[in-house]
């Protein structure tokens, strides 16, 4: 009886007029507000060392990163993954007496030992109180990791069978492919290691890889939260202060390629095809970078970009399409990708272009550029309202050498930005002829698509 009630008033409301079904204008968003970086206190030492502190929020924890400025880019031909493999040994813990997890774990942290493609950092975050000594227990396992033989293998077996499902993924292929195509000859492009490679690593691989890139000199401790700092500096001072100074930073600058290549990845009855379309653009350290990124959010790099409107909302060809702008070091690259049903493969490469087209035609509308320039604005204000999220923006200035004012004007030049001027950037740096395109798919059904849309035979890939 109350089902039948229930339904008969929502279908009197849906019919009647009024305001039940009247659709209201959102309201006004407010102005966007400038980033304030808290005041942080910076020591030097003299290996080399560098101590960040920066006072934040009001909870009473503390968040502690000693990064390094070494990562996979440092990995030899021969070595991929090598540098994660170093990091998952190290989480086993340091040669001195008591159990590293369980000591943080008292505290209320953990230890977390993570590689990325520029830098490795060992971080935790834990109660107020317990700040120093969690700095002390971080620094033994940098500076005396215990690397144990008996897990090595353990560790190998996990990273191959994380590997094996990777690389099972179509997005996972594409990806590999297309990066190794932009950066033949550098560690950029090389995104997964074999199977091979992995069995073949030994402890002294490990510890000859930590030999030649940690150092003190490569190493920023940031500490962020509530915390005490004379005390901080004090177990810095203690652990840290004497450590070898180690090697220089030295990044390999890449070359990247821009021969327009097109492949296909075969993957026969696949339902979908997956593309990734792009080529080298600028790093941040240049002028355009600013205005670059502002392009990419609306040229396809926001859930209301042009690409995403066309090829998902108003064509129905993908549901979730991207792009992305990779901040590498003095290069950068943007590409677009998405899953796309395969009947419409070249349908979908055909509107990428045609929206890249008419952004390098008309500038947008002040109206719409607003619209990205507020979600930019409060997405990078949002991303750094955390401890974590301001040693990641801290990391990012030292990692590619950049100014305070990059991070503390990057709202302000975000609005700064023109409709002109993101046409200018569509025209002078995404440029289709150049764009190397990879598709993961069906090939019998794909291939002419494919052909017919780039106007060059695809090169076919097992």
């Amino acid at each position: 009886m109350k089902t039948s009630f229930y339904t008969f008033l929502l279908a009197l409301l849906l019919v009647l007029p009024g305001k039940a079904q009247d659709k209201e204008t959102p309201p006004q968003g407010g102005e966007p507000k400038d980033f304030t970086l808290s005041e942080k206190e910076v020591i030097n030492y003299d290996n080399g060392l560098k101590l960040v502190l920066v006072p934040y929020g009001s909870i009473p924890k503390a968040t502690i990163s000693i990064n390094l400025k070494t990562g996979n880019i440092n990995e030899a031909e021969d070595e991929v993954w090598l540098a994660d493999l170093l990091a998952d040994l190290m989480e086993e813990g340091t040669t001195a007496d008591y159990s590293v997890k369980d000591k943080l774990a008292g505290m209320g942290g953990d230890l977390n030992v993570g590689v990325g493609t520029h830098t490795t950092s060992l971080s935790s975050s834990v109660l107020s109180e317990f700040t120093p000594e969690a700095m002390r227990i971080l620094s033994d396992v940098l500076v005396d990791p215990k690397l144990p033989q008996s897990e090595l293998e353990r560790l190998k077996k996990d990273m191959n069978r994380n590997l094996s499902v990777a690389l099972s993924r179509p997005g996972s292929q594409a990806r590999k492919e297309f990066f190794a195509e932009i950066y033949p000859d550098h560690p950029y492009g090389r995104q997964y290691p074999t199977a091979e490679q992995v069995n073949s690593y030994n402890l002294e691989d490990v510890k000859g890889f930590y030999e030649e890139n940690f150092g003190a000199q490569r190493a920023t401790v940031y500490v962020v939260g509530n915390f005490n700092a004379e005390e901080v500096k004090t177990a810095v001072k203690e652990k840290l202060s004497s450590w070898r100074k180690g090697p220089a930073v030295e990044y390999p600058i890449a070359e990247p390629e821009t021969a327009a290549a097109v492949k296909i990845i075969d993957r026969p009855g696949a339902p979908q095809s997956t593309i990734y379309y792009g080529l080298p653009v600028v790093d941040p350290s240049h002028d355009d970078y600013i205005a670059l990124d502002v392009m990419n959010s609306l040229l396809g790099g926001s859930f209301g970009s042009r690409i995403t409107s066309n090829i998902r909302e108003d064509k129905g060809y993908t549901y979730s399409p991207n792009s992305a702008l990779v901040a590498n070091y003095k290069t950068g690259l943007w590409f677009e990708n998405a899953d796309v049903t395969t009947e419409f493969t070249g349908a979908s490469i055909e509107e990428i272009n045609k929206e890249i087209r008419r952004l390098q035609n008309e500038a947008p509308s002040k109206e719409e550029l607003q619209g990205i320039q507020n979600y930019e604005s409060g997405i990078y204000v949002l991303q750094n309202s955390s401890p974590w999220g301001i040693i990641s923006q801290l990391s990012f200035l030292d990692v590619h050498n950049l100014p305070e004012s990059f991070l503390v004007d990057q709202v302000k030049n975000i609005n700064a930005i023109t409709p002109q001027q993101i046409q200018t950037m569509a025209e002078k740096y995404i440029q289709p002829e150049k764009m190397t395109l990879i598709v993961v798919g069906d090939k019998e059904k794909i291939k002419d698509q494919v052909n017919e849309t780039m106007k060059t035979p695809a090169e076919i890939k097992k």
